[in-house]
């Protein structure tokens, strides 16, 4: 129980973990027991990597598949140069691409455009995990695809990825 003079009684409350927002076209890494979040997975991916040796978790949220066309711009809206990226940042905060593991989520077919070839959300789903395959890293756990949105959660101290979807329960990967 809080008493509001300053102390604390012996029993003292541990406080929830620092809840980190990963917008679109954002990551962000940490070392903490914090929980990263993102909501808004239509066609887009989250892409969480935790470091299973070094307690080192990121989360991405990408929009489209490739930087291959475009000159510059935000690494993080790519899935190929936002998992380049994020790996890269999670490196420098000392984990090791040996110990790494990925959990997936979104890549919906929010609207379709079947007739003009595979969707976004199918093709960001594709070169997600081709790029993930690259590096070395395993996907451990998905939740792609359907025709309905996702937000996420990655529990950076334990690696639970929590998935809440539009239409059912959430669930853990």
């Amino acid at each position: 129980m809080k008493v509001y003079d300053g102390s604390q009684t012996e029993s003292p409350e541990q406080s929830p973990p620092e809840r980190i927002k990963v917008g679109i076209a954002e990551y962000k890494v940490t070392t903490e027991p914090a929980v990263l979040t993102t909501s808004g997975l239509g066609s887009c991916i989250g892409i969480a990597i935790y470091d299973t040796r070094n307690t080192v978790a990121g989360l991405v949220h990408v929009m489209l598949p490739s930087a291959a066309d475009i000159d510059g711009g935000n690494h993080a809206k790519f899935a190929d140069t936002g998992i380049d990226a994020l790996i890269e940042a999670m490196a420098d905060a000392g984990a090791s691409t040996e110990a790494m593991e990925a959990k997936i989520a979104g890549g919906s077919d929010m609207l379709d455009f079947s007739e003009s070839g595979s969707s976004i959300g199918s093709r960001n789903a594709k070169k997600v995990r081709e790029t993930l395959d690259e590096h070395g890293v395993p996907v451990v756990g998905e939740d792609l695809g359907g025709d309905h949105g996702r937000s996420v959660k990655l529990e950076a101290d334990t690696g639970d990825f929590i998935v809440k979807s539009a239409n059912t329960d959430s669930i853990t990967l």
